[in-house]
């Protein structure tokens, strides 16, 4: 079956421009820093967040690790939104990989501001670990491809300079923030002294992400991606990737923007369905399931049988993104089995005016 698959923006497979790009790429030893298109990649990276130098790793979750672990030491303590996915969806890497913990706080639709965060850091005590780091997440996905407002994260960039913290950038979609708000990549990497970003998101590379930031920042780094076993060897062909997905696939992301709100308005217009985050900004839709009516495993089975791919996240909750292999078209036709499968579930059975 031809799926229209929206579970995620990583199930994106490169395109014959990228994988002819990957076939001619020049490679060496990335650990020895001898291979060149992994090191233009870093160059390019560094360039477009206005970082002096970056380091390519395996994923995302490495790159934020990796951060992690240069920022601190063991016993510390980092500040972080509650639902962020370095909490979430790290499988516990803070604590494991650099014996830290993490003191989450709720913010606003993934939004930390500074009344959030004021009066958090520890005082200096033998009782408590030290605060060192507050990280945030630009887009947001919990939050559904929430774009962290660049004036607030100002706010926040003054008030770690004021306690000496470390200010960290999970910006994994940070390409769809830039697309979104218009405002360039080194503006919102300037704010950072470290920002992560992927590849293998909306820009459609099959793997990879890196991590950016000052020379001696990413030196220090660079040991921990080795201990982390990120360490690499001809993996040019990766980074060939990756810069063609710059090249080639960054600007167009305004089409699965665009996308997504039409998936969004047929959840709107669904009894039964009930977007989770009220305003959906770019490509990440979630929303919840009257479960009186329907189990997501049931409507999740109900998709597949229509050849709709859809993500879920406990008992009513749904997710579904737009990406690079999703057209417009297709997103339509998804849209409209969406309707059509809820109808089926919730003829003659009344709906709750509210979804929960």
């Amino acid at each position: 079956m031809d799926w229209i698959d929206l579970r995620s923006d990583t199930v994106t497979r490169p395109t014959p421009g990228m994988r002819a790009a990957m076939l001619a790429a020049e490679v060496g030893d990335d650990v020895f820093q001898e291979d060149p298109t992994i090191k233009a990649l870093e160059e390019k990276v560094a360039s477009l967040l206005g970082k002096e130098a970056a380091v390519f790793c395996p994923s995302g979750t490495m790159s934020n690790q990796m951060s992690i672990r240069t920022h601190t030491q063991s016993a510390d303590e980092i500040i972080c939104e509650e639902s962020c996915h370095i909490f979430n969806w790290e499988a516990g890497g803070p604590a494991a990989l650099s014996g830290v913990s993490c003191r989450t706080l709720r913010g606003q639709d993934g939004v930390l501001e500074v009344h959030h965060v004021e009066g958090m850091v520890r005082p200096p005590n033998d009782h408590y670990p030290r605060t060192r780091v507050l990280c945030v997440e630009n887009t947001h996905n919990r939050c559904g491809g929430k774009v962290q407002p660049f004036e607030t994260l100002k706010s926040l960039r003054d008030w770690t300079k004021k306690n000496n913290l470390a200010f960290h950038l999970d910006g994994a979609r940070l390409w769809n923030a830039s697309i979104a708000s218009g405002i360039p990549l080194d503006q919102w990497g300037g704010l950072f002294d470290s920002v992560s970003v992927c590849f293998s998101k909306g820009l459609g590379a099959p793997v990879g992400s890196a991590l950016t930031g000052s020379k001696d920042f990413i030196h220090r780094a660079r040991r921990f991606r080795k201990l982390f076993g990120g360490g690499m060897r001809q993996a040019g062909i990766l980074a060939a990737a990756a810069i063609y997905a710059l090249d080639n696939h960054f600007q167009r992301m305004v089409e699965d923007h665009e996308n997504a709100q039409i998936f969004a308005r047929a959840v709107r217009e669904t009894p039964g369905l009930e977007i989770d985050h009220p305003t959906v900004e770019t490509n990440i839709i979630w929303f919840r399931v009257d479960s009186a009516v329907v189990q997501v495993p049931q409507m999740v089975a109900a998709f597949k049988a229509e050849g709709v791919l859809i993500h879920t996240s406990g008992l009513n909750l749904m997710r579904a993104v737009t990406h690079l292999d999703v057209s417009k078209a297709q997103v339509a036709k998804a849209a409209g089995i969406v309707k059509k499968v809820v109808s089926g579930f919730t003829h003659g059975k009344k709906i709750s005016s509210k979804v929960g």
